[in-house]
């Protein structure tokens, strides 16, 4: 009924996206969680990379298994175009749990489809026409399969950002990634289902907040802790490490499985079997609490939400 109300707006005039009153009534009533283990199959880039899901996986548990598609940079657009280069697809899909995303889809074996797009997202909402590849890859999974859940993962912008890194991930979310991605991909009102979303960004931006508030603790005592270094010891300003991972991997597990991460183990494996560097105790807590935070407070997520 209420994707009808938006179908209905976008008669009404709304052509160019759902205003935020519109697209928040599509989040109204959560979710039921799932029960039972998950197929989770990623598209994306090396923001979704090969350890965070491998994470997600040993966090879920038994029974839970993913598949992936990725490449450097890489757009919803060149996933979806057969005739548009995927940069990195040989270097990043070179791993036993990589599978033709279209035919993963096509096959209605998975229970999620989790969808990331490129950073600068403004310059991907532009130049690659982000919607309307949303939309696409959103109603091939629900003809597939009417069940299947899909999730636009929100990941964040380069630390030396000019605007400032907290600054962007305050912004972006209304302004790119609700404003833009949902708000146009949902406005024709034929995606079978809201789009929902894992708020990694945001999670980063709370639990960086937390930490660098209170002083830092023991292994993390900024931002930049979460970001891996380069072979020539730089800190790299975009991608992060397993600490980052471990963190992001948690967020996916909350809207994912609807559970609080709370009790969560938290030294784990890479997606090569080596041993994840892992947060102390206390940060690890807090990660947790911080997921939990935001996923239940955030309707977006499809998860039942907590009143404050």
């Amino acid at each position: 009924m209420k994707y009808l109300l938006a179908l209905v707006l976008t008669a009404c005039g709304w052509q160019q996206g759902l205003d935020p009153a519109a697209l928040s009534v599509l989040y109204e009533k959560p979710l039921p969680p799932p029960d039972k283990p998950l197929r989770v199959f990623h598209l994306g880039h090396s923001l979704v990379g090969r350890d965070m899901p491998a994470m997600l996986e040993q966090l879920a548990g038994p029974g839970h298994d993913y598949r992936s598609q990725l490449g450097w940079g890489a757009t919803l657009q060149s996933h979806w175009e057969p005739d548009v280069a995927i940069n990195g697809f040989e270097q990043e899909n070179a791993h036993p749990r990589y599978q033709d995303a279209r035919e993963a889809v096509l096959s209605g074996q998975f229970d999620s489809l989790v969808l990331t797009e490129m950073v600068e997202i403004k310059d991907a909402i532009k130049s690659f026409d982000s919607p309307a590849y949303l939309r696409q890859w959103a109603r091939l999974a629900h003809n597939s399969r009417p069940t299947m859940r899909v999730y636009l993962y929100e990941t964040w912008h380069p630390l030396d950002d000019p605007r400032g890194w907290l600054q962007r991930l305050d912004d972006d979310l209304p302004r790119h990634w609700e404003g833009e991605l949902l708000a146009k991909a949902m406005a024709h009102g034929d995606t079978g289902a809201p789009v929902y979303v894992i708020p990694a960004g945001q999670v980063m931006a709370r639990f960086v907040r937390r930490i660098e508030d209170s002083g830092g603790l023991p292994g993390m005592s900024s931002r930049e802790d979460l970001f891996e270094l380069t072979d020539q010891g730089t800190r790299d300003n975009i991608h992060i490490n397993d600490l980052g991972n471990y963190m992001v991997a948690l967020t996916h597990y909350a809207v994912l499985y609807h559970r609080s991460p709370v009790g969560l183990p938290h030294r784990l494996l890479r997606a090569d079997g080596s041993a994840a560097d892992a947060p102390g105790d206390e940060v690890a807590k807090i990660m947790q609490e911080v997921v939990w935070e935001v996923v239940t407070r955030y309707p977006k997520t499809g998860v039942a939400q907590v009143k404050d």
